[in-house]
């Protein structure tokens, strides 16, 4: 007679929570997930209020850039105008379609759902809704959330969990922060119409990316109307008659309709029982996992952002898939996954986009000492004729050592759909001189990176 519930009890329904209990369940165990925002929030984080309604906001976004551009190719007509309500009610659908599949995913492979939060009580047992299960194994999978720091008028600004479905389009918005959601929120809404007023208190913004795409991309946004003031900081917020005050450290003032912080999250940990079931915890919170994700107590796994390590949304796919194969075995035919964090490419959806995969280069020089460079800036051939002065940013990084190609970035559009190619031939070990033989689709911007001949900087 099997002594608990469950074999496995997932608490959270975000992505790595969700793969996790379907791959479970379709490998024979008896699975259950509790999900505290019910069924309207499985897919967590990235599909209800992150990536994809952000790409979907992006898209939006390019519109009003398309309509300016067309004219350069004989296009004429009246001006489109943005109606905010249709675009929130189309958004809303599609996110209620995905919440559907999650649900129907969850519920054809035998997945038992709870809409309710969960606790855990100890490293076999949690507590949902008044009722305590028992579990062989419990996997943490609850994510991230928005932390806004203690500044005087905290309550009056919102993080980027309510962006998409603001009452009243903001004509103004100060975004504050520096980080890769607060780039993407500055450059959509700029491009959906707002006045844009982005704040970040460091020299430069997006901290940890290569150098010469942080300062390229500042330069790029802030061209085409963001108006970026760095080594800046809000002092208060307050409301007035015509919109909320902020007050800032320097001296000065501005007034908007909306504030949005996106100054970072934090693993999503409050109320789940930890410090008392004995899992240790690390900075913010965010759960101590080893190599194999498992906790400081054995019975007990978490993936994804809760851990705080990579925060994306692949990333904790594949961290689930780990747990999955240690626990239940892999899928027939196949040997057991693993994940390796090098060489894990990314995208950022502002505009122009980013796309990056590897190492930048102050990072590839003190890791693998002497490397060479690459780089080419130009304007991209749609914009001989569509009147815009967006440039394009590539480079490579190379190993001398080795020739490898440790580090390849790109600012400019379609950036991320680029890199994902270039990504398997970097993960494959490729080489610059495998980079130089590679023919070149003509024209693309995607052929630079195979025609870079004359190397920037050793």
């Amino acid at each position: 007679m099997n002594p608990f519930d469950f074999d496995l009890f997932v608490i959270g329904g975000g992505s790595g929570g969700v793969r996790a209990a379907r791959m479970a369940a379709q490998r024979g165990a008896r699975v259950a997930l509790a999900e505290a925002g019910g069924t309207a929030m499985l897919g967590g984080t990235c599909v209800n209020v992150g990536c994809i309604p952000k790409k979907l906001y992006s898209y939006a976004a390019h519109y009003s850039e398309a309509f300016e551009e067309a004219h350069g190719f004989g296009w004429e007509g009246a001006p489109m105008r943005l109606n905010w309500a249709t675009l929130k009610a189309n958004r809303k659908k599609e996110i209620s379609r995905l919440n559907g599949v999650y649900s129907n995913l969850l519920a054809g492979a035998g997945v038992t759902v709870l809409n309710a939060f969960a606790a855990l009580v100890d490293g076999h047992t949690v507590q949902v809704d008044g009722k305590t299960i028992s579990a062989k194994n419990i996997l943490i999978a609850t994510g991230g959330t928005p932390h806004v720091p203690s500044i005087e008028g905290r309550e009056l600004v919102v993080t980027s969990n309510a962006m998409f479905d603001l009452e009243a389009f903001p004509k103004r918005l100060l975004v504050v922060g520096g980080g890769y959601i607060a780039c993407e929120f500055a450059s959509i809404f700029n491009g959906l119409g707002s006045q844009v007023t982005q704040l970040y208190r460091g020299e430069q913004v997006l901290r940890g990316f290569d150098d010469d795409v942080r300062h390229f991309l500042a330069a790029e946004v802030a061209k085409a109307g963001v108006d970026l003031r760095l080594g800046e900081d809000v002092a208060s917020v307050t409301k007035t008659a015509d919109g909320l005050h902020v007050a800032l450290f320097s001296g000065a003032s501005i007034t908007v309709d909306t504030v949005l912080y996106a100054t970072g999250r934090v693993p999503n940990i409050q109320g789940m029982g930890l410090h008392a079931a004995g899992v240790a915890q690390g900075k913010d919170g965010a759960v101590l996992v080893d190599g194999n994700y498992q906790t400081s107590v054995p019975s007990v796994y978490s993936v994804g952002d809760v851990t705080a390590r990579v925060q994306l949304t692949p990333v904790a796919l594949g961290e689930a898939m780990v747990v999955v194969d240690q626990l239940f075995g892999p899928a027939a035919g196949k040997v057991p996954r693993s994940m390796a964090y090098d060489f894990i490419p990314t995208a950022v959806f502002t505009h122009p986009n980013i796309g990056t995969v590897g190492w930048g280069e102050a990072e590839a020089r003190q890791k693998f000492g002497a490397v060479t460079v690459y780089k080419s800036e130009f304007k991209a051939l749609k914009h001989t004729l569509s009147g815009s002065t967006e440039r394009t940013l590539m480079k490579l990084i190379v190993q001398d050592a080795t020739d490898r190609v440790v580090g390849l970035h790109m600012v400019g559009p379609d950036a991320g759909e680029i890199v994902q190619g270039f990504a398997v031939a970097m993960k494959a070990g490729a080489t610059k001189a495998m980079f130089d033989r590679t023919i070149g689709i003509h024209p693309t911007a995607a052929e630079e990176f195979v025609t870079m001949r004359e190397p920037v900087g050793r």
